[in-house]
């Protein structure tokens, strides 16, 4: 009777995570289709016409005619997409104006920068923030608490392009404590070669200290305008859902028995904020992704923020649309991990 009451428990349990995982892949897969028209239309609606750019002002109506031909303007729209498809299937985004070299290879060149840039940030910013938090959430009201919410305040309110010309002129500038914008020096910029994308990691395994030394003093400025502004979204929401779970009774209750708030924080409140950290640190992360474009443009650094940008000012469609659905699709895959990750870790949300 035990052995058949484990089994039926078991197959209960299969069931409702085959269930859960099932409806996760379907909300993705339609969440990304949907993406893909949204940029497929975008290409559409936008007021540059590629036959235009690609068979010049002064062609004869024949040219015009062919061009559309080759592109499958001429097409229905239904068909269009579905050629849309097709060719992002294999790889295909188009040839950018700008670099006359193929989108996926433009970007694969660039979202590598890009995600360092981003990735180091946000370990910055989660440490700080959540650092913040705890000290906040510690004695509420105190100078502590006070101090990080003014912190998370600065954060919010500083544009990020400004904080970054800013720490130009006074780091680099002024006190020679940055080595500037890009990602190496030239000196080393065209002695090394590229293995993984990530200039930390190229620069290490190259064997060349100087070199390494000299790519985070390239780095660390932008990390560090990049992880305040992370750092302020996750010291507010962290601080509010942690002094929320303080007003509840089980807190109460370990506070009749004696536990310390240190202990209360760490051991009880904090796993129960568990899940809306993970939310949080993920729509840091992705908006970091977004977000870096004016960094990146300040900085001269190589990544899609700056591609990106430079493609809208020439008007490069491909390369547009291209980033659009890369930095799209990660929105989108991150948001689906911090569901699953929250599912895993919370309790509550099963």
């Amino acid at each position: 009777m035990m052995s058949r009451t484990s089994s039926a428990g078991f197959a209960r349990r299969s069931w409702r995570w085959g269930r859960r995982l099932f409806t996760g892949l379907l909300s993705l897969a339609l969440t990304l289709l949907g993406l893909l028209l949204f940029t497929f239309m975008l290409s559409h609606l936008a007021p540059i016409d590629p036959t235009l750019q690609i068979a010049g002002d002064h062609a004869s109506e024949a040219t015009y005619a062919q061009v559309r031909h080759d592109l499958g303007l001429d097409q229905p729209l239904p068909v269009q997409f579905w050629r849309y498809l097709v060719h992002l299937a294999q790889g295909d985004m188009g040839i950018s104006r700008i670099t006359s070299q193929p989108v996926l290879s433009d970007l694969l060149r660039t979202f590598p920068a890009t995600v360092e840039l981003a990735t180091c940030s946000i370990i910055l910013g989660a440490v700080g923030g959540i650092t913040l938090a705890f000290l906040a959430v510690i004695k509420p009201g105190g100078w502590l608490d006070n101090a990080a919410r003014l912190l998370s305040l600065i954060g919010y309110s500083v544009p990020i392009f400004w904080l970054s010309l800013l720490g130009l002129l006074l780091f680099y500038a002024t006190l020679h404590w940055s080595a500037g914008p890009g990602r190496l020096d030239d000196i080393y910029l065209y002695s090394m070669e590229p293995q993984s994308g990530f200039i930390l990691i190229d620069s290490w395994l190259s064997g060349d200290r100087e070199m390494f030394y000299n790519a985070i003093s390239h780095l660390w400025l932008p990390v560090v305008a990049l992880a305040l502004l992370s750092m302020a979204g996750i010291t507010r929401l962290l601080r509010a859902a942690m002094l929320e779970e303080c007003n509840k009774e089980y807190v109460t209750l370990a506070r009749s028995k004696g536990a310390s708030r240190t202990r209360i924080l760490v051991r009880h409140v904090f796993p129960n904020v568990l899940g809306t950290l993970i939310t949080v640190l993920s729509l840091s992360y992705a908006s970091l992704l977004e977000g870096a474009v004016l960094t990146e443009t300040v900085f001269a650094w190589p990544g899609v923020g700056r591609y990106l940008t430079t493609a809208l000012f020439a008007a490069d469609t491909p390369a547009i649309l291209g980033a659009t659905l890369l930095i799209g699709t990660c929105f989108v895959v991150l948001n689906a991990l911090a569901d699953a990750l929250t599912y895993l870790v919370d309790p509550r949300t099963r």
